[in-house]
């Protein structure tokens, strides 16, 4: 015996499909000017819900069980950002603003290179004589 539970968990999965693919994560590549691409990535999320029941055989013509049921979907599409690819290599462009401690993060290795280039060098001075 079908059940028209299953019929209508299956036509919500196919719309839910349709709506979340891999397209929807990763978006189509934009071509840039210089050769590069950007790919846009956002974070998908989604929650399905489904139920139903039939009623009380007792109280129901002989034809069957009338049956109620309902679903539901939600889709959440949240952009993160953008990969630019590019004769540079690869970068990740945010779409939110960082907070100062992702900023710091971010910022680090750009930061110890500065201070390393900062530093006397061991190199150079054994070169001009001077010691360590």
């Amino acid at each position: 015996m079908d059940r028209p539970i299953g019929n209508l968990m299956q036509i919500t999965l196919e719309n839910i499909k349709d709506m979340v693919d891999v397209n929807t994560v990763i978006g189509e590549p934009i071509p840039t000017l210089d050769g590069g691409t950007i790919l846009p990535v956002s974070r998908v999320s989604f929650g399905f819900v489904a139920g139903g029941g039939e009623y009380d055989p007792s109280h129901l013509p002989e034809e069957g069980l009338p049956f109620a049921g309902g679903s539901g979907a939600g889709v959440s599409v949240q952009p993160v950002g953008f990969l630019v690819v590019g004769k540079d290599g690869v970068k990740v462009l945010p779409a939110q603003q960082l907070t100062a401690w992702e900023r710091a993060v971010n910022c680090a290795p750009q930061i110890l290179e500065e201070v390393k280039s900062l530093l006397p060098r061991k190199e150079k001075q054994e070169q001009d004589g001077e010691q360590v």
